[in-house]
């Protein structure tokens, strides 16, 4: 996972699963708090799709890192390192962007 490869260089990274945006906007202010707290600017978000919506959660300084593009065809895994969206070019991706 791209996180290990950040905590292995020293970056302290949490993980949050949010398999359902819908969901999570409809819980209440202080449970969102606790789960992405204001503090924790340095947001990003990895979807295997459209990163349309994350912006509302990565924050104006988050990176969201997906497919915007249509009519990729191949295996995953080259569709994946094409995008950069493997666990090494995401780590890469987010230590550039936010100056790690």
């Amino acid at each position: 996972m791209a996180s290990d490869i950040l905590e292995n260089e020293g970056v302290d990274v949490r993980v949050v699963s949010a398999p359902s945006l819908e969901l999570f906007k409809q819980q209440d202010d202080q449970y969102r708090e606790s789960v992405l707290p204001a503090e924790c600017s340095k947001r990003v978000s990895i979807e295997a799709g459209a990163t349309f919506g994350w912006h509302k959660w990565v924050g104006s300084e988050g990176l969201a890192i997906g497919l915007d593009q249509f009519g990729m065809s191949a295996p995953y895994e080259q569709v994946f390192d094409h995008f950069d969206i493997t666990p090494e070019k995401i780590a890469q991706r987010t230590a550039g962007y936010f100056n790690f």
